[in-house]
């Protein structure tokens, strides 16, 4: 059973190794959207300083000098095992210990508007990656939302708390999981979050996560609520880096 399958008894066959003179980064950012990248690296002076390699092909970290910190960001792909491998070998690249988490996520309640900030508290492990790194349970604790919640506060950006929902197969998303889902209080559905916590509790990283509000499933029909060529209040709005970017020089003085 995917349940049992959480080993701390005994070594990992593979594992990561940070580097010799790895970079030193105080906060690293993930992304998923192309568009994103581009504008960061356009806007904020960005330079390469390490990359990742797979099949698929390479993946640039890049990283900002900010007020006498270094904070880095790079596109990971959507879907628990991506985020989460890449991130593994992100801190073996680069020496960091915290990470910011921000993407575009399906909403549970219509009463939520498209591009609203949400944070989550807890995510339903509704996929397979966190249960080899922490024990089976139905949720996994957010730790830092806290700390995210406040940094919105101080910055009088309006935002919903509230727990998630981490599915594996967005096209699985069934009516009576979604009714289920919703019944328990999350507010949001999307494929990292509960791996990517339990990675970083395994691997004693800090990670701090938000998201926004895009298409709703509270609705009698799937509803994208987003126009043709739309960009503000989706998931490649740049406005959201400008968020995680301030986010994490505000963690990374913490």
């Amino acid at each position: 059973m995917i349940t049992d399958s959480f080993d701390n008894g005994s070594p990992a066959i593979l594992n990561p190794k940070q580097k010799e003179n790895a970079p030193k980064v105080d906060v690293c950012i993930l992304t998923f959207s192309h568009l994103i990248e581009q504008a960061a690296v356009e806007n904020y002076g960005a330079k390469e300083i390490a990359a990742l390699h797979s099949a698929s092909g390479t993946i640039p970290i890049y990283a900002i000098e900010h007020n006498g910190k270094t904070i880095a960001f790079f596109k990971t792909t959507v879907g628990a095992p991506a985020a989460v491998g890449f991130t593994e070998e992100a801190a073996a690249e680069i020496d960091c210990k915290k990470f910011v988490l921000f993407g575009g996520v399906g909403c549970l309640d219509k009463e939520i508007a498209r591009g609203k900030v949400i944070v989550p508290t807890e995510a339903y492990r509704d996929e397979g990656v966190s249960y080899h790194y922490a024990p089976a349970a139905d949720y996994i604790n957010i730790k830092n939302a806290p700390v995210v919640a406040e940094f919105m506060k101080q910055n009088d950006i309006p935002f919903v708390f509230g727990k998630t929902w981490t599915t594996d197969a967005f096209y699985r998303e069934t009516r009576n999981n979604f009714e289920k889902r919703k019944a328990d209080g999350c507010l949001s559905v999307e494929m990292e979050c509960a791996s990517m916590q339990a990675m970083c509790d395994f691997r004693k990283l800090n990670l701090y996560v938000f998201f926004t509000s895009g298409d709703l499933l509270d609705a009698p029909e799937w509803d994208a609520r987003v126009k043709p060529g739309q960009i503000k209040h989706t998931q490649h709005d740049a406005g959201h880096f400008n968020i995680a970017f301030a986010l994490a020089d505000y963690v990374a003085r913490l």
